[in-house]
């Protein structure tokens, strides 16, 4: 590509702490590239994408399977950050969860969700936002409350400089330093008109790419620049009307990654090299929305699998309060027969004996072998976000 990342320069704290940061060049402008690799790559994650969005309209009642598709992606972008809760604590009442710091995780991921789901939903409203810097303001504040990072103005474009890596109040070991707070607006600017400049010929996924390599690069806020990071992700492909839906969860991707993807963000700043980024994110891209339609597919085969359980092995009066259940479950795969009885509104004696129908025919599956204040999981459905 003719890029150029940007460069390093010395800057100074207001206690007067010396430090080089690194100021990336402006991104709102044409780019070219010369490998002809990432045209095949750019074709397949085009095409994995579409399947992906066209299937997703298909799958009846997609709404409770996108709960999960968005549960799985905050887990993983939470899980690159530190964050060690599983998707299937996740679902857990607070209540149910014994170690503190598990309840502090769920409370974070539970944050991405609702992050992610509010900034969709001002997106797609046709008096809410486009894709621009308040949106994202809005979304970080969301992301950032009560959990780790709320005490460092979630919300606010950072006023102090930051870093990545390296101890605590010194820049002299860490990894990478971003442009000083002087610097940021300007870019943030710039930025806000790249992902809205409909006149440039750049196909949207390296539109997507080139971006996410300019956000981390700009490091805006005080923390959490990383889960916000990857949340945009989404928003500009939903902006871009590629996705309907939030099913494309690539923090997945980029965890399992994780050395490679810092390597790759690494490798454009120190060399220009952002042809090779592009590459690792178009792979990325294919791979998660292959994934993510192969999945859809296999919860519609689950689900016909339960309505063959349900109608061969419950008895008559009671399978239709069983596919009520089953249906409720897709959305929270994890249940006690008390969340039972406040889904369906029956009795605690009825709720008691339909966890147990779903558990003789292979439904549910119970999970802590107590007696009492049994845990219950529709363990396959959770499998296959989990593979």
């Amino acid at each position: 590509m003719n890029f150029k990342s940007g460069a390093k320069y010395k800057a100074e704290t207001p206690s007067g702490q010396k430090y080089t940061a690194f100021l990336p060049e402006l991104i709102n402008k044409e780019f070219t590239w010369k490998d002809p690799q990432i045209d095949l790559l750019l074709e397949q994650a085009r095409g994995w994408v579409g399947e992906l969005n066209a299937y997703s309209k298909l799958v009846p009642n997609v709404e409770y399977f996108i709960q999960s598709h968005v549960a799985k992606e905050a887990e993983q972008s939470s899980r690159i950050e530190g964050t060690k809760t599983t998707l299937e604590e996740l679902y857990l009442d607070i209540t149910d969860l014994t170690d503190s710091e598990k309840v502090n995780d769920q409370e974070e991921v539970k944050n991405y969700i609702k992050a992610l789901n509010e900034s969709v939903k001002e997106l797609t409203s046709e008096s809410g936002l486009p894709l621009c810097t308040r949106l994202v303001c809005d979304t970080h504040k969301i992301l950032l409350s009560g959990v780790r990072g709320y005490s460092r103005n979630p919300g606010k474009i950072r006023k102090t400089q930051n870093k990545i890596g390296g101890g605590h109040g010194t820049f002299e070991d860490a990894v990478f330093i971003p442009p000083s707070p002087d610097k940021v607006d300007d870019l943030l600017k710039d930025l806000e008109n790249f992902w809205n400049n409909n006149d440039l010929h750049i196909p949207n996924l390296i539109k997507t790419a080139l971006s996410h390599y300019q956000f981390e690069t700009i490091h805006p806020f005080e923390d959490g620049n990383g889960r916000i990071g990857r949340l945009i992700i989404i928003l500009q492909l939903i902006s871009y009307k590629m996705l309907e839906k939030p099913t494309l969860y690539l923090s997945d991707y980029f965890e399992k990654n994780r050395s490679a993807y810092y390597d790759a963000l690494s490798r454009v700043r120190e060399s220009n090299d952002i042809e090779h980024w592009v590459k690792f994110f178009l792979i990325g891209v294919a791979n998660t929305a292959k994934k993510g339609k192969e999945t859809l597919e296999k919860i519609i085969d689950l689900r016909s699998k339960y309505e063959t359980l349900i109608s061969g092995g419950i008895g008559a009066k009671r399978q239709k309060l069983a596919r009520e259940l089953m249906v409720a479950l897709f959305e929270k795969p994890v249940v006690t027969a008390k969340d039972v009885e406040g889904i369906l509104n029956i009795t605690k004696p009825t709720a008691h004996s339909l966890v147990d129908d779903l558990e003789r025919v292979g439904i549910l599956k119970e999970k802590t072998g107590l007696s009492r204040n049994r845990i219950f999981t529709l363990h396959e459905y959770l499998a296959l976000f989990n593979n």
